[in-house]
């Protein structure tokens, strides 16, 4: 990720062995990690079973915060992509149960790929 997306808060794909090894406490013994992605300290996590949203809060990051969805009570998706002075696309996803969207922002290259994974993970 670069120093400017960093300071943007654009989210940039990130290893998914190290997200996996940070994340086995968490993952159901079947459970792997399919891709994520980091927004300065914080994740989203495909895994084969569930999207997982991570909010480090506080000045250590030691609070975290887990907001698990099973792929099934996801309703919506939508990807605006970047124009051409935009240096981002805005990623919204609605929940089953909520009247508002989950909302992030990735950087331009990433729209198409993130898409295709929620395809894929949704409609397996």
């Amino acid at each position: 990720m670069g120093l400017l997306d960093g300071l943007l808060g654009n989210a940039s794909e990130v290893d998914i062995s190290t997200v996996a090894e940070e994340l086995s406490p968490i993952l159901s013994q079947t459970e792997t990690v399919v891709q994520a992605y980091k927004m300065i300290r914080d994740l989203f996590v495909f895994t084969d079973k569930r999207l997982i949203f991570i909010d480090k809060q506080g000045v250590t990051g030691r609070k975290v915060d887990y907001h698990s969805i099973p792929y099934r009570a996801i309703t919506q998706v939508k990807v605006e992509t970047a124009g051409h002075f935009d240096m981002d696309c805005d990623l919204k996803i609605w929940v089953s149960g909520q009247s508002h969207p989950l909302e992030t922002k990735l950087k331009s290259g990433l729209a198409q790929e993130v898409q295709k994974t929620l395809a894929t993970m949704m409609f397996a």
